[in-house]
């Protein structure tokens, strides 16, 4: 009985050791060498990136990645090979931020040239995957105020994501709302039959403002813009930056904010252009 459990086991272990392993095919060898020199190109394609790669189950294709780099940026090799090699650490799940920190640690031991090197052509490959959340992490190190959770009860008001993160609310109401690029509110009026408004603080990034019928104005880090009742405006991120205000409701009788239309692409890119 003993003997049989044994057997069972090793079988699972092998079962399990054949399914985690994922068959990697190459024919770049072939493709470009095959008929000047072939032996190289089955080399290449056969044993280099098919029976070593393939071993994944022992090494993760990953981790694969990770090793491989580091032998050609620690060497200075900055050619298509990298490239490529670059490409498939991406597709095997090394991250932008992981591939920044990565080069960065390999700086310490192989130089910094090399790295410099190596980062120019990461940039490159990872150029369209900057995450949101990476692009927000750095944001939020630009400002003491918490960018806070995704603006979810406005968002039918907002062309792209905003964030609100409440300040206070005490005394006088304070919210810091933070933009990512390209991102504004509609346009709106807040109403009071006495005093009322609105007043923004820029806190960090690059915004505008605009009331209607008068060009717009930009919102930088310590910007003051009073908001009058009855004044029909909206406010954003520039279309290149990341943006936060504190938004301070200024206390009035009968207070309400009315939201109307859109500010149209036309309207924003001229904003931007100005």
């Amino acid at each position: 009985m003993k003997r049989f459990i044994i057997f069972l086991t090793l079988i699972t272990i092998t079962t399990l050791n054949v399914m985690a392993q994922k068959k990697i095919v190459q024919t770049a060898g072939r493709t470009q060498l095959g008929e000047f020199a072939p032996e190289f190109a089955r080399l290449n394609d056969d044993i280099l990136f098919g029976e070593v790669w393939s071993r994944n189950d022992l090494l993760s294709l990953r981790d694969r990645s990770l090793v491989t780099l580091t032998s050609l940026i620690s060497q200075g090799i900055t050619d298509s090979s990298l490239t490529y090699h670059l490409q498939e650490a991406k597709k095997n799940g090394i991250t932008r931020t992981e591939i920044s920190e990565i080069i960065t640690h390999i700086a310490f031991y192989a130089g910094w040239p090399k790295a410099w090197a190596a980062f120019r052509q990461a940039k490159e490959v990872w150029k369209e995957d900057t995450s949101v959340e990476d692009a927000k992490s750095c944001f939020q190190q630009e400002m003491i105020f918490p960018i806070g959770e995704p603006n979810n009860a406005y968002a039918q008001y907002f062309k792209g994501n905003s964030y609100l993160a409440r300040i206070s609310g005490e005394q006088v109401p304070i919210a810091n709302v933070t933009f990512e690029p390209g991102c504004r509110n509609n346009w709106h009026i807040h109403h009071a039959t006495k005093g009322g408004g609105q007043m923004l603080i820029g806190v960090a990034g690059r915004g505008w403002y605009q009331e209607w019928g008068k060009p717009a104005q930009e919102i930088l880090p310590g910007t003051v813009i009073h908001i009058p009742a009855g004044v029909k405006h909206w406010h954003g991120a520039a279309a290149d930056s990341w943006f936060a205000h504190l938004a301070f409701e200024i206390k009035g009788e009968n207070a309400s904010n009315e939201w109307l239309e859109p500010v149209s692409d036309e309207e924003y890119e001229k904003v931007n252009g100005q």
